[in-house]
């Protein structure tokens, strides 16, 4: 959507604007000249910094609703009363000791989506469950060759996913290099962006999904960055920004474009690409993170904007569904001109694993209505949502059960997974603690070559991982990102042996 709808502005209304005046880019003759514009979107404002010291980051968070806020009670969630909560900092080889205390009325958990740590015990385990008001200690464990980059947390207790990220629990999660041992990107500012949205009533409560929300996979009507509407970037001309750019939407994909600027990409979940990729769009699907340059040109504003995916924009438009183009954020650069330094040549990229897949699967997801597809109401699926019992989300005909080893590894092997979407959308396929290479995919899109953790099947569609399981043993899962599929049991588990 491009504008604010009214009950989303009624819930808004407590929020603060700061006007600004900037020199904003106006259209003639295929050039973009500089104009007085008025901005009412405030700063973007950075989430607190929590960061380790010693080797350990010791961090209490508390999962609970937010209070009111200018008159309005929001009903939103948060960590430690904000969303997105604090932004922690860790480098390779520490520890985080996380003390996470639930004051919702629903149980919870913490998933450090990406992070290559344990999956077992107290460390990074989606099977753990926090019952409201109780509390739980997390030890997460990082390697000392730990990659550095762009990682986020959020809940994963099963069946209230969806809910819980849609209501703002999540934050960034940032591993930085030791000193010395990164690049040098030359940037003035490294700013993080986490990407939400939300649907709040006229009261200010998160509105409850539908059967239709859920099946599509529900995207709100208020598009934040940082937790604020449309908010400003300032920027200075020939100044490089890092933006860290965490796509923590339930179900939206992000086809992201900055006006006027190419997208200097030099990361993807996580991992540096071997060289900046210099790109007009980048699409990012639920988990998803890119971390890229912006080298600011004149002064001006420019919209940074997610435009409609293509591959969702027929099955919306065949269900009555609007499709429209949101603006994320405006850059406003101001001051005078400078030379923006070079891009560097080359990246710390982690090599792909040549050892060969001795093992071959083929992993399909499936939904429909009942037992359509080889989906059926097995254990698992969303229930007490009214209407919405028929629909069945499968991997492999089978909904999800926490008790069964759906696939069984062994320790130490490198495997090829076909993953194949037997389904009219595309769904975005996370798996935990085991990082994959894409090799092939049925929309031929080029493959990054790096390690990631989240790819978007197309519809009907398929893609080949490799997937060296040779980090950490244990039982973990994988699951589609689109978090009402997930909950509703498009998830299945993976138990590694040794």
């Amino acid at each position: 959507m491009t504008d604010i709808s009214r009950r989303g502005a009624i819930a808004l209304g407590g929020l603060s604007v700061a006007g600004l005046i900037v020199a904003a880019p106006e259209r003639v003759a295929g050039q973009v000249r500089a104009t007085p514009r008025q901005l009412t979107g405030e700063v973007l404002r950075q989430p607190r910094v929590l960061a380790s010291r010693g080797g350990r980051l010791r961090v209490e968070l508390v999962a609970a609703p937010r209070g009111p806020r200018a008159g309005h009670a929001t009903g939103k969630l948060g960590f430690n009363g904000t969303s997105p909560g604090p932004t922690l900092r860790m480098r390779p080889g520490d520890e985080l000791a996380l003390h996470l205390t639930n004051h919702l009325d629903q149980p919870t958990n913490l998933h450090t989506h990406g992070l290559r740590v344990s999956p077992q015990h107290n460390s990074d385990n989606p099977f753990v469950q926090v019952d409201p008001g109780t509390s739980f200690d997390y030890l997460i464990r990082l390697a000392p060759d730990h990659p550095t980059g762009t990682f986020w947390y959020h809940p994963h207790h099963h069946g209230t996913v969806a809910d819980q990220v849609f209501g703002g629990l999540f934050g960034a999660l940032l591993v930085e290099p030791r000193s010395g041992h990164g690049p040098d990107l030359a940037t003035a500012e490294d700013r993080v962006l986490v990407v939400s949205d939300i649907t709040l009533d006229a009261h200010g409560r998160v509105a409850r999904a539908g059967g239709m929300d859920k099946m599509m996979g529900r995207q709100g009507e208020l598009v934040l960055v940082n937790g604020a509407h449309r908010p400003t970037i300032p920027a200075a001309p020939g100044a490089p920004q890092r933006w860290r750019i965490i796509n923590a939407c339930a179900s939206r994909v992000l086809a992201l474009r900055l006006q006027g600027h190419e997208l200097g990409q030099i990361a993807a979940d996580g991992t540096f690409l071997p060289a900046p990729a210099i790109k007009d769009r980048v699409v990012l699907a639920p988990g998803n993170r890119a971390d890229v340059i912006i080298r600011p040109t004149k002064a001006g504003y420019y919209d940074l904007t997610a435009e409609p995916f293509q591959d969702l924009v027929d099955t919306a438009l065949s269900l009555g569904e609007p499709v429209n183009m949101v603006t994320l954020a405006t850059m406003a650069v101001a001051g005078p001109p400078a030379t923006a330094p070079r891009l560097p040549l080359t990246l710390p990229a982690e090599p792909p694993s040549t050892a060969p897949a001795t093992v071959r699967r083929q992993i399909t997801i499936q939904m429909g209505m009942g037992g359509m597809g080889g989906g059926g109401m097995g254990h698992g699926m969303a229930r007490g949502h009214g209407g919405d019992d028929d629909m069945a989300f499968t991997i492999n005909g089978r909904s999800f059960d926490p008790a069964r080893d759906d696939e069984t590894v062994t320790f130490g092997t490198v495997e090829e997974w076909t993953v194949i979407n037997d389904s009219p959308l595309p769904h975005p396929f996370h798996l935990h603690t085991w990082p994959f290479t894409v090799l092939a995919n049925s929309d031929l899109t080029p493959p990054s070559g790096v390690a990631q953790d989240v790819v978007l099947i197309p519809a009907h569609g398929w893609v080949t991982l490799k997937i060296p399981f040779t980090t950490h043993s244990g039982r973990s899962v994988f699951h589609c990102h689109t978090l009402d599929h997930g909950d509703g049991g498009m998830m299945a588990t993976v138990n590694v042996r040794r």
